[in-house]
């Protein structure tokens, strides 16, 4: 099928040798797993379990909170013995509510339950199974997964698109799951197929993965509405719109969803997620991880238990060759630097990185030369300089009216400066502050709401007024929670 170039987009060395021959290998039971129960965009799940408590392997541990949440389940079987947001550090660096499990060894299952009937199930009970299982976006977005399923209630859909681009340097994960998995993976692909009532799917594999294009074309060689292509190794690809922009030449709008093209993008590690779900009746409590860098002695590619801490892995891994420059969680571009070695692997976490002095590159920030480098390589067709220098003195509403919101923080225009202007980090600021501005006008809607339904009940003589505004307030409080 024809492909389309996305605008913008850097060439960056892909540094996979590291661990792209390197198997799955599932490491050795560690002696404590630190669960966080906010592991997804959305809600954090609600404990389910008590301090103290004997859990087995696949139990619900936490529940899921509203509609944009997800459930949590134990890793194992043993016991639970904290509870709390200060139990182990988070990979954001912040305190989050986490559940802390000490294996017993036994791995004890609990009973699952029975496998879905594709004959006859619903795109509605495959989307509630999914849902059930604590399934995300395993490429490190960490969206629910059941929400982007139920799509197809909403939207006319005709295309499910499968990631496999990987265009993150260093990571592996998703290559060795389509080279090692590759049945599963389709199966798991049919079952969004079927949920989401679209009769073609693509898997998108960037044009430098020979050998998992090959499998791949090989496994879905029978089936006439699954096709695999390459598309150009050029980093963003695994964006979603611009990979919707490659595969099919259709362009959402900047503040769009895919699903309003037509077209529905998953991960292919969720989709071999949904069919451990759906098929196996299992929940997600392990995900395939890359652990490279050349700090490290031997690289691999993990199937890790969720709630591992990535010290264990740098054990298994035969510890460090070298004392890293940078430690990150996830890839060089868009990773995030760890606060210390016992941050827990996550749903969302494909990979962790310790890179040496000759891998990091010189981070002196010098002045910009207005090169313009940065707007040639913006996929999103934004003005990076001007934005920086905009939210460098405080312009948070001038830095949005330029397209601060659109800005996908690929860190494309970080790679080529060559002055090494943390862009990125302003735009991430911005983009916090901008949340905190809209939070702060909701809740003043919704204090303008209230005030004038209070008004007109006591118009209506269905009310008395307060005695004190004091009162006034407390019963605001009240009647908000």
């Amino acid at each position: 099928m024809p492909l389309f170039r996305f605008r913008g987009g850097a060439k960056v060395a892909g540094r996979k040798d590291l661990t792209s021959d390197r198997g799955i290998v599932t490491p050795p039971l560690p002696p404590v797993l630190h669960i966080p129960l906010q592991q997804h965009v959305g809600n954090p799940a609600v404990p389910a379990v008590r301090v103290g408590e004997h859990v087995v392997k696949g139990q619900l541990i936490a529940d899921a909170k509203g509609t944009i949440s997800a459930p949590v389940h134990a890793p194992t079987s043993g016991h639970v013995t904290r509870i709390g947001a200060h139990t182990a550090p988070h990979p954001s660096g912040l305190p989050v509510m986490t559940l802390s499990l000490e294996p017993d060894g036994k791995e004890t299952w609990i009973r699952l339950p029975e496998p879905l009937d594709l004959q006859v199930a619903t795109g509605a009970q495959i989307a509630q199974r999914v849902a059930e299982a604590g399934v995300v976006g395993m490429g490190g977005a960490a969206f629910p997964a059941a929400v982007k399923l139920n799509q197809g209630q909403r939207y006319r859909l005709d295309l499910l698109i499968l990631n496999g681009a990987e265009c993150e340097p260093y990571l592996t994960c998703d290559d060795r799951l389509m080279r090692e998995r590759p049945e599963q993976l389709i199966a798991g692909i049919r079952i969004m197929m079927q949920a989401l009532a679209v009769e073609r799917a693509v898997i998108a594999v960037e044009d430098n993965k020979h050998i998992s294009f090959t499998i791949l074309r090989e496994a879905c060689a029978g089936d006439p509405g699954i096709d695999t292509v390459y598309v150009p190794a050029r980093y963003p690809m695994g964006s979603s719109k611009h990979l919707v922009k490659a595969v099919t030449g259709r362009e959402a709008p900047a503040t769009g969803l895919t699903a309003e093209m037509g077209v529905i993008v998953h991960n292919v590690a969720t989709a071999f997620a949904v069919y451990e779900a759906v098929a196996l009746g299992k929940p997600l409590i392990s995900r395939i991880v890359t652990v490279s860098g050349k700090a490290l002695r031997r690289p691999e590619n993990y199937d890790a238990l969720i709630g591992t801490p990535v010290s264990w892995l740098v054990q298994q891994s035969g510890g460090l060759a070298s004392e890293p420059r940078q430690v990150l969680m996830g890839g060089p571009m868009m990773g995030e630097p760890l606060p210390n070695l016992d941050v827990p692997i996550t749903k969302g976490t494909t990979g962790v990185l310790f890179l040496e002095g000759t891998e990091v590159a010189d981070k002196n920030v010098m002045p910009c030369i207005g090169c313009g480098s940065c707007v040639t390589v913006c996929p999103s067709g934004l003005l990076p300089l001007e934005m920086a220098k905009m939210l460098q003195h405080e312009d948070i509403d001038g830095a949005d009216r330029i397209g601060l919101r659109d800005c996908i923080s690929c860190g494309s225009c970080n790679y080529v400066c060559p002055s090494h202007i943390p862009l990125v980090q302003f735009f991430n600021y911005g983009k916090g502050r901008l949340r905190n501005q809209d939070q702060e006008k909701k809740q003043h809607e919704r204090i303008k709401i209230l005030t004038e339904q209070r008004r007109q009940r006591l118009e209506d003589g269905t009310a008395t007024a307060p005695s004190t505004p004091g009162m006034n307030e407390r019963n605001d409080g009240a009647s908000e929670r």
